[in-house]
């Protein structure tokens, strides 16, 4: 009897030891209870949230109705007080104009000079005519004072006028020079003002951009948040005003690296929300993360030093919802949700 109770002890604490491994095994999801069906609750509804900030400062003079707005592309969700910005523009206009008239100042200063080189020319010409004229008298004088038939007074004059001839032709040709190097100047000068009213193109539009950047527009679709500024409000650059939430949402969930065996992009996710009353819906799997969370971590581990434990790491997955969902449009980032794969199932 006692050898029956024995044994029967024995088989009870076998049992239950193996229950307990099998509990184990099932709970980590080892062999023989793998299951194709991953599951994390490390998941959340995501959307590229942005931040609404002035690119100047100045007093608001506009914000919007209400906080939780709807907007669209394009609307207009803050004005500043623009006064300031309408007379730089003015301004700069102004100055454009000043230098676009200096550059065509300097366009008839060049034809003016061009001109002048060409009275130059025909001054030299006239006077290297007068010095061929003025030679060949001298010539013809010179040889007949020798011979008795001109006086040396007659000699004396053609040698004046020869001279007078040959200091016309050094004159006309210092004076062309003169003309010649004036044009070079003015060309010089209209390249520094040329480089001036680009300069002046670039403050108007400066002006414009900045006269333009008065007004916050919505850079997308989507829903405000909480409006952080007030009419008359002094703000600086870079000031959050309010958040957009845009319509475009997704899924991140940090599966456990033991879950990523036969996972691949494509493959449709089911998963539930809970502040939805956990309904279901639908997505597949677009894109998965490059390393895992904790190498994106400020403080990485070392465990190069001390003891090691070896700790699970999560991989970020990122989920697009599938639309034609009723309940899509409910959907809010930072809102849990649970994820379900399928591995067994092809890829869409």
């Amino acid at each position: 009897m006692q050898k029956i109770f024995r044994n029967s002890a024995t088989l009870f604490i076998l049992a239950i030891g193996l229950c307990g491994v099998l509990f184990i095994l099932y709970a980590w999801q080892l062999p023989p209870f793998r299951s194709s069906v991953q599951m994390t609750e490390n998941a959340y509804v995501r959307g590229q949230v942005t931040i609404i900030s002035p690119q100047l400062a100045g007093y608001i003079k506009q914000v919007p109705e209400r906080d939780y707005l709807r907007v669209k592309k394009g609307d207009v969700l803050f004005a500043l007080d623009d006064r300031i910005y309408v007379q730089k523009l003015k301004q700069a206009e102004a100055m454009l104009e000043t230098q676009k008239a200096s550059l065509a100042n300097s366009e008839q200063d060049r034809l003016a000079a061009k001109a002048r080189t060409r009275s130059g020319e025909a001054v030299l010409n006239t006077a290297k005519v007068a010095l061929n004229v003025a030679e060949a008298n001298y010539n013809r004088v010179t040889p007949l004072r020798k011979s008795g038939v001109m006086t040396q007074s007659n000699e004396d004059q053609s040698l004046s006028a020869l001279e007078q001839a040959r200091g016309a032709v050094s004159q006309a040709e210092a004076a062309l020079e003169v003309n010649k190097q004036d044009v070079q100047s003015i060309i010089v000068r209209r390249h520094s003002l040329e480089a001036a009213v680009t300069n002046a193109e670039a403050a108007v539009d400066l002006a414009r951009i900045d006269l333009s950047n008065t007004k916050i527009i919505a850079p997308q679709d989507g829903v405000l948040g909480e409006i952080g500024a007030k009419p008359g409000q002094y703000v600086n650059i870079g000031a959050q005003l309010t958040n957009l939430v845009p319509d475009k949402k997704w899924i991140i969930a940090n599966f456990k690296e033991t879950q990523f065996y036969g996972m691949k992009a494509g493959l449709p996710v089911t998963f539930t929300v809970d502040a939805l009353n956990h309904e279901k819906m639908i997505g597949h799997i677009e894109a998965f993360s490059p390393a895992t969370g904790s190498e994106f971590s400020v403080l990485k581990a070392d465990n190069a030093t001390g003891n090691f434990i070896k700790v699970t790491q999560r991989l970020p997955v990122r989920i697009a919802i599938d639309g034609g969902q009723e309940q899509v449009e409910r959907l809010m980032p930072g809102m849990s949700v649970i994820v379900k794969v399928d591995t067994r199932v092809a890829a869409e």
